[in-house]
């Protein structure tokens, strides 16, 4: 799903207030977690298994045809207006692809507003397992697609019932793990779908206050650090989130500077945007992430539920605020 450039690991602690950068503004008006809905780790897991159940979805495929009507129509009874956006894309190796992102909209007046987004694509070939006769296979992407997905519908479903006052977009991006993770300058055939949107936004002149990226958010032992890129330039939400998570007794995030990833908040950092990465990185693995990592081995028995339930209540914790 992103080039295996993972800067070196920083040993470096920084402490609770630590980093950088301006806060954003709500974090003076609070520094405890506010009242807010609790997540349903289990119905969470269970959207992760629908979306499996589809087959890898990868682009062009039925199983990712599935995905995106699936989307759509889980999406439209809960959010107040939910937006499929068409993309001509070409991938690295020459294929031409249409991607499909879906775009669901919560308090569309409000000029104030909060993105959070994930990936819904699988990569088309296992180039990670350790069985290279399986490297042509496609990912089924349980954790690394599904788990950041599942975790977006199961907010919607709460905002739906329990509305925010802030205005609250969720963004699906499409064609993000079809890059070319065997060269060393290739950050540009990752994210294939953000890249379209940061530069043709649902709506003109869109910017959100900042915005919070998903991935690989539900593997048993994830260890959500302080993403480098994030870190960098917009350290200041990053302090917001981890506070936020801290309060929250989410012990998935660890107040530790990790490393840099070529993943869709790049995009938006590139196009002004403040965004963060919440993502599962393991020092002193191979590639810098999960052992099931593109491989055909990222089922959903990989995925525990307690960490969709510690992500979802940071999340709802960070919409809930005043």
């Amino acid at each position: 799903m992103k080039p295996i450039i993972l800067a070196a690991f920083m040993a470096m602690l920084v402490t609770a207030c630590g980093g950088t950068g301006n806060k954003p503004a709500e974090q003076s008006a609070h520094e405890t977690t506010p009242l807010h809905p609790r997540f349903d780790g289990d119905s969470a897991f269970a959207l992760i298994v629908e979306q499996c159940d589809m087959g890898a979805r990868v682009p062009g495929t039925v199983a990712h045809e599935r995905c995106v009507k699936w989307l759509m129509t889980t999406l439209s009874p809960l959010a107040d207006t939910v937006i499929e956006q068409q993309a001509p894309v070409t991938t690295f190796d020459g294929v031409h692809l249409t991607a499909h992102n879906v775009i669901a909209v919560f308090n569309p007046a409000a000029t104030s507003r909060l993105l959070l987004l994930a990936h819904y694509d699988c990569r088309p070939r296992a180039d990670a397992d350790p069985d290279t006769s399986r490297h042509r296979e496609p990912v089924m992407g349980a954790n690394d697609a599904a788990s950041g997905t599942a975790i977006l519908v199961q907010l919607a479903r709460t905002m739906s019932s329990q509305r925010p006052d802030r205005g609250i977009d969720l963004l699906f991006v499409d064609v993000e793990d079809w890059g070319n993770s065997g060269a060393t300058d290739a950050e540009d055939t990752w994210a294939l779908g953000t890249r379209y949107w940061a530069t043709h936004p649902h709506v003109p002149g869109y910017k959100p206050a900042y915005a919070i990226l998903l991935d690989m958010v539900g593997a048993r032992g994830a260890t959500f650090m302080r993403e480098q890129y994030s870190e960098i330039y917009s350290s200041g939400i990053v302090d917001h989130v981890w506070r936020i998570a801290s309060n929250e007794r989410a012990t998935c995030f660890i107040n530790r500077i990790g490393g840099g990833v070529t993943d869709d908040h790049v995009p938006l950092l590139e196009a002004g945007i403040t965004a963060i990465d919440i993502i599962d990185q393991r020092p002193g693995s191979e590639h810098g992430f999960f052992p099931e990592w593109h491989t055909t081995g990222d089922t959903p028995d990989v995925i525990d539920p307690t960490v969709l339930e510690q992500v979802g209540n940071t999340l709802l914790a960070v919409i809930y605020s005043r």
